[in-house]
């Protein structure tokens, strides 16, 4: 599949300064959620510390990952549009970021150089793991050298990407405004772990797991990941078949089966909803014959 980017040899220092913005809030985010052990953690500050977590991680799973970048399904503008102003409120960069980065700095390279958060490259053991999990997002790499037109060209996606730090302070001023320190410490430990989930999607799943399928990398389908992320650590699959809107498959007894995927059921309801359309999907026979011959479920 062929990606068209827009070159950009050198950003407006405005543009850097406002990216720079999401290593920032994410440090942040780490720092605030020390305010717990003072504070306290109630059930309610729970529950919706874990609502805004599951939220937020569905949006960016489902419209930043498998629709803006991959294009495995479609939807109205008005969707992508809603979908990624809830993704930016992670704290984890615009819709033109996202995509750059992980295009240009993960599928094209995959554990290879250029990668630029892979825990196989540049290094590897406990050093790596760290580099996948973190260390790229304080780095130089951080900043893609290019950004995708496509979602260039859609004023409300760019501004959006150009204003991604406006959502996460947001919704974190109405966490506080509504229950004090407590609230905010929860939203910051929501936001903290739901980066180091997205971060385990590029870490872990290229370290434990099977692989089910032939790939030109170290990803690996990991049940704990999937679990987290809603589906994404599937990850072998989707190295293997990146179009997929649904990321849960493996290999058993020489047969294709169906493993829990929360995301590909959200798309699925988007459909349902008319909400979505042009839902790709891999056949069986498609699957069988990316499958991996040496991994045991294909004897």
């Amino acid at each position: 599949m062929t990606h068209v980017y827009r070159v950009q040899q050198q950003y407006h220092p405005l543009v850097a300064l406002g990216y720079i913005i999401g290593p920032v809030l994410i440090m942040a985010s780490h720092i605030g959620a020390l305010v717990l052990f003072f504070t306290g953690l109630s059930w309610n500050a729970f529950f919706w510390g874990f609502l805004i977590y599951e939220i937020r991680a569905i949006s960016i799973t489902t419209i930043y990952h498998r629709l803006l970048i991959h294009k495995a399904f479609k939807t109205p503008p008005l969707v992508k549009w809603i979908g990624c102003f809830v993704a930016s409120s992670a704290g984890q960069m615009g819709p033109s970021w996202w995509k750059g980065h992980h295009l240009e700095g993960h599928h094209q390279v995959s554990d290879l150089p250029g990668d630029s958060h892979s825990p196989n490259y540049p290094f590897t053991g406990f050093k790596g793991f760290f580099w996948s999990q973190i260390g790229w997002f304080c780095s130089k790499t951080f900043i893609p050298n290019r950004l995708p037109s496509d979602v260039e060209l859609d004023p409300v996606l760019k501004v959006i990407d150009r204003f991604h730090f406006v959502p996460v302070l947001l919704l974190g001023s109405l966490f506080y405004f509504f229950g004090g320190l407590e609230f905010l410490g929860a939203f910051c430990l929501s936001t903290a772990l739901l980066f180091h989930t997205t971060s385990s999607v590029n870490s872990l799943t290229h370290i434990f797991g099977s692989q089910p399928f032939i790939s030109s990398d170290n990803s690996r389908n990991n049940w704990f990941v999937a679990i987290i992320a809603l589906g994404e650590g599937w990850h072998n699959l989707h190295h293997a078949v990146e179009w997929s809107a649904r990321h849960g498959y493996t290999i058993e007894n020489g047969e294709v089966k169906l493993l829990p995927d929360p995301t590909y059921w959200t798309i699925k309801l988007l459909e349902k909803l008319n909400l979505a359309s042009n839902v790709k999907l891999p056949t069986n026979e498609y699957l069988l014959a990316k499958a991996n011959q040496d991994h045991p479920g294909f004897h």
